[in-house]
């Protein structure tokens, strides 16, 4: 059996829609956040986990954990249910949510990380063996005395994935975590993923709206949409069949040239720059730019693929998310 086991999971919520004046009572409406979900997660896996707001991404990882219940379905993280065994369970996982915080506010960080040593009950030796690693890989060496509430963002989300990690958890569920972070921080945290990752083999289950972290962290994707498993499968195999867009910029040595391309390409020209969008897959690059070269020496060449968030957005909008 594999390491994460889910096997057609079901939660239903039920909302209370707004009142209507002629009636006494409001009316309730059963939301269906998973429907019938499967998937496997083999140990030392890193996995993104994308779809848009309401998909039911937030209430995996809640069940997963083991703070939700499922309506139907079962799920197996190493042997153990993680609603019914959750003592032993979160003993063995780390869940950092991007917009909630787990340490305290008012507190030096150093006192936040001696209070989850004694929550975890972990040996005082790997207790200061695990932080003098983490601090070092997280650069926090110098905040330990400082309150959370006196961190940036991307500061508090380093302390925040330390403390979810000082007892060393096989699994570490990610909801989020680069939300509102700069571009510095963005990289730094994927760097401290992959290493993590590499050095502890940690199963990571990713949860974002950040297709470039995904694209740098994740070699494998699952897609949900309305409750239900869409893809999955490698990015690259997803992005294959919604990258219908390059963009070829070139300035030919020669000035004013018009190369015999294609029918049904874009092509524009911005001052001596030739601008040219096609779609890879009815041309291929490799022609595209052998049309190029016989027209001339080429001076300046640029291709741009599409931006990965046009390509989800586009993914999302023909599964009618």
């Amino acid at each position: 059996m594999s390491y994460i086991q889910v096997d057609h999971l079901q939660k239903n919520f039920w909302v209370r829609k707004k009142k209507d004046k002629r009636s006494l009572f409001r009316e309730k409406e059963k939301v269906e956040a998973l429907r019938d979900l499967s998937f496997q997660i083999e140990r030392g896996e890193l996995v993104g986990y994308i779809g848009p707001n309401g998909a039911g991404k937030s209430s995996t990882v809640k069940i997963l954990s083991g703070i939700l219940t499922p309506d139907g379905g079962s799920a197996t993280i190493g042997g153990l249910i993680p609603w019914e065994n959750r003592k032993e369970h979160v003993r063995r996982i780390g869940v950092v949510f991007g917009q909630r915080m787990q340490l305290w506010w008012d507190v030096p960080i150093l006192d936040s990380f001696s209070l989850l040593k004694d929550i975890y009950r972990i040996p005082d030796a790997a207790w200061k063996k695990r932080l003098d690693e983490l601090s070092g890989a997280l650069q926090l060496e110098d905040l330990m005395r400082t309150p959370l509430r006196l961190l940036s963002l991307g500061q508090r989300m380093r302390a925040e994935l330390c403390g979810s990690l000082l007892h060393q958890p096989e699994l570490l569920f990610l909801d989020e975590p680069s939300i509102g972070l700069d571009s510095i921080s963005k990289l730094a945290l994927r760097d401290f993923l992959r290493w993590e990752n590499r050095e502890h083999g940690t199963t990571i289950l990713l949860t974002t709206h950040d297709m470039e972290d995904i694209a740098a962290l994740c070699p494998r994707v699952m897609v949900l949409g309305h409750g239900r498993k869409l893809f999955d499968g490698e990015l690259s195999a997803l992005l294959a069949r919604y990258d219908t867009s390059r963009t070829v910029t070139v300035r030919f040595g020669e000035g004013n040239v018009q190369p015999a391309l294609p029918e049904g390409l874009s092509v524009s020209r911005e001052g001596d720059d030739l601008k040219i969008i096609y779609d890879p897959r009815k041309n291929p690059t490799a022609d595209i730019l052998a049309s190029l070269q016989q027209a001339g020496t080429l001076r300046e060449l640029t291709i741009q693929p599409q931006n990965i968030d046009h390509l989800i957005a586009d993914m999302y909008q023909e599964m009618a998310l």
